[in-house]
């Protein structure tokens, strides 16, 4: 029991490859926020670090893990039904889960059947078309296998001669049993998309039949245990005989459930889970014991540095409020803006798989109203950073300079890629959303901050032409060189397929 008296259940719901995210939460909730649980329920991908857990993994080791994963090890296409067209078993094998990832997740049966820790794995039952739960005791390699098993993607398993498939179109967190088993508060780590964009296509149409069952069924579960506290509250007697607390971290995962060729991703995916859980339990109370280390596991080891100029030309006025008035007014009065910078990311490791996407800005702001060209001190820059969104991203500028007479005044600028009617890539990616502030403004200060100035500033076609010869790299050898260039360029493509592919797969497998 908790120090409450309270039992306490981790509910890690399914969600595909997303529940790299949940390893992330993992980390701050059991190592650094150094929660316990009496008991663990997993269902589809969630089993995956259900696994883990039992064994005795700290949430870092299991985020590590993840870190750690190339998606391609566990490839394993059925090459031999493709002939049999639509009578084919399935598209995809889970061997190359066995002979390749979970031995590099050191997962050990042995260990995993003697754990002291109350645990439950959840697979149906086809045979007879009903939910199997598995307690740790019984696990196998076979039923983690059938636990994921998600059909037309994977074969299902036989284990005792019945068939056996992932139970997420049954349930993709098993609520009931944990509260069946005792449980009073249920930590749920849930990353089934809840976006509700149709899509068309097989491949989404698939995902979003399952995400209909997934979240349909979650959200009646939850609703039930509303009633039931509701009742207990008015002294009527609830369904569930005793009140239950309900700690739910919810969150899009731009991650694809199954179609992810990235490292990067699933890197990226677990630190986002960092920072959200860390934000999660500032906002709910929950001191963290021992905070760790910012993204502290790269994935590749050689040091790399990678920057390019930007050059951006525009308009703003004094104390507008609105950019496109700003623009307007500054073109009319002659106050041009410019901003000359070099961008350098130091470490692209980093970079990638960091959810802020951070870089330092250098260079000039030039404005004869402040003074002509001034050097700009300790700027910053966010490349496709989204709150809560994948398919709606920002790059951020923070450009810190002083004017003639030595005041100080924060440039505060802003991207907007979202995917608008009509063709708008190269408008998101080159027009410059502009506030000039007083002082030196945070962003968490800017709703309080006395706007100076505010326009809109552009890349020209030739600015752009210009800006891709002068990206750099720097590394110990080419091969590192050549692999930091090529991952910032997967990792740009990628974010623009999120943003404006999604037709094709709601999430960029790159």
């Amino acid at each position: 029991m908790t120090g409450s008296g309270r039992k306490r259940a981790l509910i890690l719901a399914g969600g595909g490859l997303k529940v790299a995210f949940q390893a992330g939460v993992l980390e701050v909730w059991l190592d650094e926020a150094g929660l316990k649980f009496d008991l663990a329920d997993g269902a589809s991908g969630g089993t995956f670090n259900l696994a883990m857990w039992c064994q005795g993994m700290t949430g870092r080791q299991i985020a590590d893990n993840w870190r750690r994963m190339n998606p391609l090890s566990g490839v394993d296409f059925n090459w031999s039904q493709y002939l049999r067209l639509f009578y084919a078993r399935s598209l995809f094998e889970l061997d190359a889960y066995r002979k390749n990832v979970f031995p590099q997740w050191g997962l050990d049966w042995d260990k995993i059947r003697a754990t002291k820790r109350e645990a439950t794995f959840n697979l149906y039952n086809f045979s007879k078309h009903e939910l199997s739960v598995v307690t740790a005791d019984r696990m196998t390699e076979d039923h983690l296998i059938g636990a994921v098993s998600l059909p037309f993607w994977f074969p299902p398993v036989v284990i005792g001669g019945d068939t056996y498939i992932d139970a997420v179109f049954n349930t993709d967190a098993n609520i009931e049993e944990a509260i069946r088993r005792g449980a009073d508060e249920l930590w749920i780590i849930w990353t089934v998309s809840e976006r509700g964009e149709w899509l068309d296509g097989f491949v989404a149409t698939y995902f979003q039949v399952i995400e209909t069952a997934a979240n349909g069924r979650y959200k009646q579960i939850l609703a039930r245990v509303r009633r039931n506290n509701e009742n207990i509250d008015q002294g009527r007697a609830g369904e569930f005989g005793r009140k239950i607390e309900i700690k739910e971290l919810r969150a899009e995962v731009p991650v694809h459930y199954i179609l992810n060729l990235s490292q990067d991703r699933l890197a990226e995916a677990v630190n986002r889970g960092v920072k959200t859980a860390r934000r999660w339990c500032e906002e709910n109370g929950i001191k963290l014991l021992t905070p760790g280390a910012d993204y502290s596991e790269d994935i590749h080891e050689a040091r790399t540095t990678l920057q390019f100029s930007e050059s951006m030309r525009g308009f703003v006025s004094w104390n507008a409020k609105d950019f496109q008035e700003g623009f307007e007014a500054g073109r009319k009065s002659g106050m041009a803006l410019e901003c000359r910078l070099t961008i350098r990311i130091d470490g692209v490791n980093r970079f990638v798989v960091n959810p802020d996407h951070d870089a330092e800005a250098t260079g000039t702001i030039h404005c004869e109203e402040f003074g002509g060209a001034r050097e700009i001190e300790g700027g910053r820059f966010n490349l496709f950073v989204d709150a809560g969104d994948p398919a709606h991203k920002t790059m951020n500028y923070r450009l810190k300079f002083r004017d003639a007479a030595g005041s100080l005044f924060t440039l505060s600028g802003y991207k907007e890629i979202k995917d608008d009617p009509g063709f708008d890539v190269w408008s998101d990616t080159t027009t410059l959303y502009t506030r000039i502030f007083a002082g030196d403004v945070s962003p968490q200060a800017e709703g309080n901050a006395r706007v100076a100035a505010a326009g809109i500033i552009r890349i020209s076609i030739p600015d752009l032409m210009k800006q891709l010869t002068t990206f750099r790299a720097e590394g110990p050898t080419l091969a590192d060189r050549t692999a930091a260039l090529g991952r910032f360029g997967r990792f740009f493509l990628g974010s623009l397929w999120d943003v404006f592919a999604r037709d094709l797969l709601s999430t960029g497998p790159i």
